[in-house]
């Protein structure tokens, strides 16, 4: 049985956690605040890691996609995001494991990098979004040093604006680069520029729009009771509803 304490041990002796198997992929066991400070010490020496937040959609896609479960098992973290996969891990051994949600992640490191003077890249998503969310940022944590916000648009970029990509993001000396681009892109996306972009890479999905107040997070209680999902459909049936149709039973 791994406890708290063994994996924060694990953490702080080996500067890695176990990974436990769910449907063939490799899900990290640890706390919230153990991650937290993992990234972190990552993203002052600025080293290139990845970062996937996975929901049960992203396991279902890697059971059904190689390609992708090669992704998710080259990731140097995979949380589990959401209380359905913290549930499976404390059956198959966790005593003790949180959800591990990519606004939660975002939110914690966001204030903890501000504190450090840790500078954050954020990339993906719109236009709009991205002038919300530094409006929140910039109220929330006014030390946040923000080296850049780009939109990405969905065409492919050529070899040449994806080379400029890459030394913009490592000119600015970002420690962290938030990637909003969707499942798997954003994965694909971290896969393929490991070891070029100097920076922890992490894959946050839906949490930009959340956090710049376009849709609404599920209440805690919601969230316990493993029906975030639920909430979610509520708000966007059109995109959603054929995605837990097929991967969440």
């Amino acid at each position: 049985m791994l406890t708290r304490k063994s994996i924060l041990r694990l953490f702080t002796v080996a500067n890695e956690s176990p990974r436990l198997n769910i449907i063939g992929s490799q899900i990290t066991a640890a706390p919230l605040d153990a991650l937290i400070n993992v990234i972190l010490g990552w993203s002052r020496e600025r080293k290139s890691k990845v970062v996937c937040v996975a929901n049960t959609h992203m396991l279902v896609e890697a059971y059904q996609k190689p390609s992708f479960c090669e992704v998710l098992q080259n990731a140097d973290v995979v949380t589990p995001d959401g209380m359905l996969l913290a549930l499976m891990l404390k059956l198959i051994g966790v005593k003790s494991q949180d959800s591990v949600a990519g606004l939660d992640l975002m939110y914690t490191l966001c204030q903890k990098a501000s504190e450090e003077n840790i500078s954050v890249f954020f990339l993906g998503s719109i236009s709009a979004i991205l002038q919300n969310m530094r409006i929140r940022l910039e109220k929330e944590f006014p030390d946040l040093v923000i080296a850049a916000m780009e939109p990405l648009h969905f065409q492919p970029l050529t070899p040449e604006e994806d080379q400029a990509l890459i030394q913009r993001i490592n000119a600015s000396e970002a420690g962290l680069v938030m990637i909003a681009l969707g499942c798997p892109k954003q994965e694909y996306w971290m896969a393929a520029h490991k070891n070029q972009i100097e920076a922890v890479m992490i894959g946050l999905g839906g949490a930009f729009p959340v956090y710049a107040g376009l849709h609404r997070r599920a209440p805690r209680w919601i969230r316990q009771i493993g029906l975030e999902w639920f909430f979610r459909l509520i708000q966007e049936p059109k995109r959603l509803w054929e995605r837990y149709a097929t991967t969440l039973i």
